[in-house]
């Protein structure tokens, strides 16, 4: 009797050690769950442009029931969801007409903004359709706008955010490598391909600094992309569409579940 009551409690304290050893480990792994509503802000990256599944009354924001946004507030039920992020959005359309429900009881904001301002969709245009060394030039201008005028219009969106939504927790996701190198690919050479890729590191550079030096998270979206480059053969990134010219160097619906939205599990 003896024995099996000292095999029953050894059991017991085993089951319970496991138990609390595996609720550390999940508690380690999950991020602290939100308090309050959610807003999206931001560009085509954040409304989901690329991923189909418009929502027919978000009209030429094209915004996504499958986007990273929609499917983060569809698997946390946050208190309230605000989804004002719209394609071909700069910093300065952020601050005219975004910021609208943000307020004290928001607890979480998540963001993409600047590819615009830098003059991406321009630089892509140059690149595919003009040669080498015009898009090279146009990537170098883009450069240096993010390099010299970028930093502070992105300064005036977080100074906003922060002060209209004082108690959020803020995640500014950044923007994808385009093209996998290395490896054969019809269409731009690897100088271009490389060049391009160089610009978006700088770019996310610029905005993870400008993030941190205003208390917000960077969400890095290079690596879970990397392996799914155009060019790599499992891509999910659209190349050149020219049935649908707009849905072009966006994410997949792929590329917003299997891309973004891991991101922002991790940091919100």
């Amino acid at each position: 009797m003896r024995r099996s009551r000292l095999v029953g409690f050894l059991t017991s304290v085993l089951l319970a050690a496991g138990a609390a050893l595996t609720g550390a480990a999940t508690a380690q792994a999950s991020p602290a769950a939100v308090t309050g509503g959610y807003v999206a802000l931001g560009d085509s990256y954040s409304s989901g442009v690329g991923s189909g599944s418009y929502i027919g009354s978000s009209g030429d924001c094209k915004r996504s029931t499958k986007a990273y946004p929609y499917l983060w507030a569809a698997a946390h039920s946050p208190s309230s969801f605000d989804f004002t992020a719209c394609s071909g959005a700069r910093t300065g359309d952020v601050l005219a007409g975004q910021l609208g429900p943000l307020g004290s009881s928001t607890g979480l904001v998540s963001i993409s903004i600047g590819g615009n301002d830098a003059g991406f969709a321009d630089v892509m245009t140059t690149c595919v359709l003009q040669s080498e060394s015009s898009c090279l030039a146009r990537i170098n201008t883009a450069r240096a706008y993010v390099g010299q005028t970028l930093p502070g219009n992105l300064d005036s969106v977080y100074s906003a955010i922060r002060t209209k939504a004082p108690n959020a927790r803020v995640v500014v996701i950044g923007y994808p490598r385009f093209y996998k190198l290395g490896t054969s690919c019809i269409g731009l050479s690897e100088t271009r391909r490389k060049a391009i890729n160089d610009a978006s590191d700088l770019l996310n550079t610029t905005i993870a600094k400008r993030a941190a030096d205003h208390g917000f998270t960077f969400g890095d979206v290079r690596s879970p992309f990397t392996g799914h480059e155009i060019c790599s053969g499992s891509a999910w990134l659209h190349s050149v569409n020219w049935l649908n010219i707009g849905e072009s160097y966006h994410p997949t619906a792929a590329g917003q579940s299997g891309g973004y939205l891991p991101v922002l599990n991790s940091a919100a």
